[in-house]
Formats: structure tokens, C-alpha cells, sequence
């Protein structure tokens, strides 16, 4: 199946896959521009990964030293019809990922190169973030006549503090990977020599969790998102939202061995139920 698909995505998207891990390889020439077709292309991998039971984490990660990814594709968003502009995928949205609610595995953006613009808001649509030394992140849209709305204005303001998430939409100025860590965007960072090592050794260390409890955390997180404290503490009361793998995580046998193979000191068994 990973061969047929990999066949169906060429020249946008690569799958790559490490016993529990997936990475999605960006491979759309030069600079993994943003077109209807990369979006489609991406939401497709995505699902891949949430549907196959034995996958538990994914990686975004580019094929280009030139860009993680420039964001919008500019010759094919001003070239097509009117009706025709839309660039994102049918639920996944720009890029394919950045709406894509069904996707509850955790995925992390391996960011070896410039991300910019649209590049940016696929990186924020990720649960973790590791990034090159060498590399910068920007959000120029305001120079193209655009803002920043797959993504950027929703989600970057919530990750690191307002006046410096706004100044970067305002000004379109690069924000280093150092000042990125510094201000809590990323992880890690690395020498771009080492990320590929520090992408799959997190993913792999994340997949260490039990299936449900990496997607539940995944699903509650988004929930609790801007609610208030007392709001977001009574969760378990929640037998009706949208928390449906949260439920069966505290119904599920692999919380009971969670447990039970913490106090026989040995390494859990999980069965994903």
C-alpha cells in the first residue's frame, strides 16, 4: 500500500517509514511551493499515517536545502480562474494539514530550511518543532497583498507571546532559529547536519506512549485551547464533546498496563485497545 501511494504522491510527496514512525517528505520542486495539488498530496499522506494502526508519530521534513517550504504558490494561485484559486486540500485545508481535525497523531516539522509564509503556518500545524541552526522563519504576506490566514494570525499568537507573533505578521522580518528557541516556538535546534537524527530519535522516544494516549492527548489539547481553567478541569465530566478517543483511553486495557508495567519495572505491551 505505502508503494502505491508513494506512486500516486510522486514528484510532491514521499513517504518514508521507520518501524513505528512516518515521515512525509516535501519533495515538490524547487521550494515545496503550496498548489491545489501539494495540498491534496499532503492531506492524502497525512491520513495515511492516522489511518495505518501500527503508525503512532509522523515527521515533516523537506527534500530541499533550499526551503522546508515558500509557502503559497504565487504562479498558480494568480494564473487560475477566478473560481479556481482555492488552493487547500477538501478537509485538510491549506496545505492539507492545517484543518485537518481528523488527524490525531502527533506530528513533528523537521524545519532543515527556510519556512516561509504558508511554510510557516504547515510547521505551526505540527505538534512539535526542530529546527536547523542555520535557518529562518518568516510570515512576509503583508508584501504580497495577503495575510497570513492558514494559520499564522490563528495559531502563531497562541505560541509565543502576541507582541512578538504580530510584530513578525507587521513587519514580514525573519525570526532565527535561535531567537525561535529563545521565545519558545521550537523544541530544539540543531546543526542541519544532525536534524534528520533529532526528528526520528523525538518521534521515536513520542512513540514510546501508548496509541490512545498519544491521540487523546492530541484531541484534548485542542479542546482545551482558550477554555478556562475550571472549563478544562472538568474534562472526565465530558461524556458528550469531542472527545471521543479520550474515552476510550480511560475505558482502554492499555491504561491498565500502562500502570501495571510501570510497577513490575518492565516495558509496556500496548495493544492500541
Amino acid at each position: 500500500m505505502l508503494d502505491e501511494l508513494n506512486r500516486d504522491l510522486a514528484g510532491l510527496v514521499e513517504l518514508h517509514r521507520d518501524g513505528t514512525v512516518l515521515e512525509i517528505r516535501m519533495i515538490k520542486p524547487k521550494v515545496n511551493a503550496i498548489c491545489r495539488r501539494f495540498s491534496r498530496a499532503m492531506e492524502r499522506a497525512a491520513l495515511y499515517l492516522q489511518d495505518q494502526p501500527d503508525l503512532r508519530v509522523g515527521i515533516l521534513s523537506s527534500g530541499s536545502d533550499k526551503a522546508f517550504s515558500a509557502g503559497l504558490d504565487f504562479q498558480e494561485s494568480t494564473s487560475a480562474p477566478d473560481g479556481e484559486r482555492g488552493v487547500g486540500a477538501e478537509t485538510g485545508g491549506f496545505g492539507g494539514i492545517t484543518t485537518l481535525w481528523a488527524l490525531k497523531k502527533p506530528l513533528i516539522a523537521a524545519i532543515n530550511a527556510p519556512a516561509i509564509g504558508g511554510g510557516l503556518e504547515l510547521a505551526l500545524a505540527c505538534d512539535i518543532l526542530v529546527m536547523a541552526e542555520e535557518t529562518f522563519l518568516q510570515l512576509p504576506e503583508l508584501e504580497r497583498g495577503l495575510l497570513p490566514d492558514g494559520g499564522g494570525l490563528q495559531r502563531l499568537p497562541r505560541r509565543i507571546p502576541y507582541n512578538v507573533a504580530t510584530a513578525m505578521m507587521w513587519t514580514g522580518n525573519r525570526m532565527t532559529a535561535a531567537e525561535a528557541l529563545r521565545w519558545g516556538l521550537v523544541y530544539r535546534t540543531v546543526p542541519r547536519g544532525r536534524l534528520k537524527d533529532l526528528a526520528l530519535e523525538t518521534a521515536r522516544h513520542v512513540a514510546k506512549g501508548a496509541p490512545l494516549a498519544l491521540q487523546a492527548l492530541k484531541e484534548t489539547l485542542r479542546v482545551v485551547d482558550g477554555m478556562p481553567d475550571r472549563d478544562a478541569m472538568a474534562l472526565r465530566a465530558d461524556t458528550e464533546g469531542d472527545l471521543e478517543t479520550y474515552r476510550r483511553m480511560l475505558a482502554s486495557e492499555d491504561m491498565i498496563e500502562g500502570q501495571r508495567a510501570f510497577l513490575e519495572k518492565r516495558p509496556p505491551r500496548f495493544a492500541g485497545c
